[in-house]
Parts: structure tokens; sequence; C-alpha cells
């Protein structure tokens, strides 16, 4: 028989003007923001006796209850893997992350991820409240992204990084390829992220439960079909420079969540050898984390890394040149 726990409490000032799901996370249920939002969304927890939504923001005097099961917490394994790591010391960590790897272990995907090599490597890494299955985490890539990613190795590192994501002061700069050519050599996209209305797994630039997220981008280099970017994350949603760039009606080359797999966004029919030709070599979305920059928890120093394209975008960079 499974277990259910109930959770009541009054909400304090101290925490006026926070989001229903990262209340319950702070309150100390032991779940993840991610559980937090499902069983919000179950009607598990309610507001003054009513059904809420995640992004509900709490007041004082609110009479919070939830009744809820808590899944089972998840062992994870410590694993050799190949780590391509760039810098290390006795607070930080930074890898040059392959495609086809996972940063932390999820359900359906508990093993061979970053953290269990690290786990591996680093023999322990610093507990997130929030989520027992992202040790070390301060911020994550796709699956099928590459580039560089930091990771904490104790707890005074992992407050200090968390809080320069928080405060926008860390460098992200990525390198992408997306379809058609802009218009303008750089620009801004302020479109606020949340989960697609019918497909949960995927994110959408919608105003219903979303986030604020803002990307930087500026061209680089324009070819026939796509053009060149760099890119700048002022935030750090779910894939925000995939859901932006798609907003923008220029997807990420090879995408295949959010249309750079897709014919129609070649518009000239001379140029759909190329689209066929430049799917043949990439086989995911062309991004990639080149550049990384923050301040050492310890020390202080402004530390900055450089991570070079990978083969694969680096084979269509050579075929749009010759082409």
């Amino acid at each position: 028989m499974r277990e259910i726990r109930t959770f009541s409490r009054t909400a304090s000032e101290r925490l006026w003007g926070k989001r229903l799901d990262i209340y319950l996370v702070l309150s100390g249920l032991g779940i993840s923001r991610t559980q937090a939002g499902k069983f919000i969304d179950a009607g598990k927890v309610l507001v003054n006796g009513q059904k809420s939504k995640p992004s509900y923001r709490v007041k004082p005097g609110d009479d919070i209850t939830a009744r809820y099961e808590p899944e089972p917490e998840m062992t994870i394994e410590p694993q050799p893997m190949k780590l391509a790591i760039v810098f290390e010391d006795d607070d930080v960590i930074v890898l040059d992350k392959p495609a086809g790897v996972v940063v932390h272990p999820a359900r359906g995907n508990r093993d061979h991820t970053l953290v269990n090599g690290l786990l591996y490597h680093c023999k322990s890494l610093p507990l997130r409240k929030d989520s027992l299955t992202r040790p070390g985490v301060v911020h994550r890539l796709d699956k099928e992204t590459t580039g560089l990613l930091m990771f904490a190795k104790n707890d005074i590192a992992l407050r200090s990084l968390g809080s320069q994501i928080e405060h926008r002061t860390v460098v992200r700069e990525y390198a992408a390829f997306a379809w058609g050519d802009f218009e303008a050599n750089e620009g801004t996209v302020d479109a606020p992220i949340g989960r697609h209305a019918i497909d949960r797994t995927r994110m959408a630039v919608t105003s219903f439960s979303s986030r604020t997220a803002v990307t930087n981008y500026e061209v680089f280099r324009r070819y026939s079909v796509c053009t060149y970017l760099r890119l700048r994350l002022k935030t750090g949603r779910t894939h925000q420079i995939r859901v932006h760039m798609q907003h923008l009606d220029h997807p990420i080359v090879g995408d295949p969540e959010y249309g750079g797999r897709n014919p129609s966004v070649v518009r000239q029919r001379e140029h759909a050898e190329h689209f066929r030709q430049m799917l043949a070599i990439i086989k995911r979305q062309a991004l990639h984390a080149a550049r990384l920059g923050f301040e050492h928890p310890a020390t202080g120093d402004e530390l900055e890394f450089e991570s070079a394209l990978p083969d694969d975008m680096q084979r269509l960079l050579e075929a749009l040149r010759k082409g």
C-alpha cells in the first residue's frame, strides 16, 4: 500500500508573492518543482479550499493544503565515464558535453548521465534542496546539445553559482545554425516560455503558466539557406533557444522537435537539395554551448572558457562554405 502524505500550512509574509509550485518546494515537502506542478495540476493542492495553478502567487494568510503520494526515491549509481574536463579544482568542474548524453538521472533514464560519471570521478557532489537527482547541477543542456557545462563540487560553490545564474551574471554564449536569413544583424527575443498546451514534453511561447525568457542573438555569417548565429542567454528556460528561434520562424537546423527538420523551412525550390544535404550531415539540433564565464565561488576570479564547434557542426560549416 502506497504512502499518502498530507500538508497543511498558513502562508506567512516571508514568502509573499512566491509562485505556488516554488512555495511547496521551499516548504520542505521533499519534492521537486516539477513534481509540485504535477500535484497542483492534478488538484492535489488546494489554496483556501480551491484548486489553483502552479503560477498562483501566494499571499499571507492563504490556507494551503496538499494530499499526495510521494514518488519513491531514486538512487544514483556512480559509474565510470569518459569526461571531457575543461577545468577542475576543489570547488568547480567544467565539462565539454558531447551530443547524446543526458545531464542528470530522471525516470526512464537512470544511468550513464553526466551526474553518474561525476559521482564516480568526484566521489561526492552537493545535494540540492529541490531535487535529489541533480546533485551539483547548476544549469543544464539538452541531451543533443553540446558544449560547456559547470557543476559545483561543494555546498558553498552550489549556492554561489546558483546565485550567479539567478542574477543573470553568468555568460552563456551559444553557436547555432538557424534556417533562413535574419532581417537584422542582431536582436533580442523577449517572449515567455511554458509547457506546450497539447504536447507536454515540449515547450512553447505562451502567456499561460509561463516564465520570462530573454535571448540575445547576433548574426555571425550568412549563407544561402541558413544563418550562423551567436546567441546569449539572459534567462535559462527549458529549450529556450530552440523555442525562441522557432518563434522567429528560424528554427535551429536539424532540430527534430521545433521544426528544424521540416522541409517547409526552405521556401525556394532550388534550395531543397541543400536542405537534404545539411540534414544528412547533422542528425540533431545544430546548437553548441561555445562560451561560459562566471565568478569563481571561492576566489572571486573571473573565469571564462571556450569550446570549438563539435565535429558534426564543423562539417556543416565546411559544407556551407563550399556551397
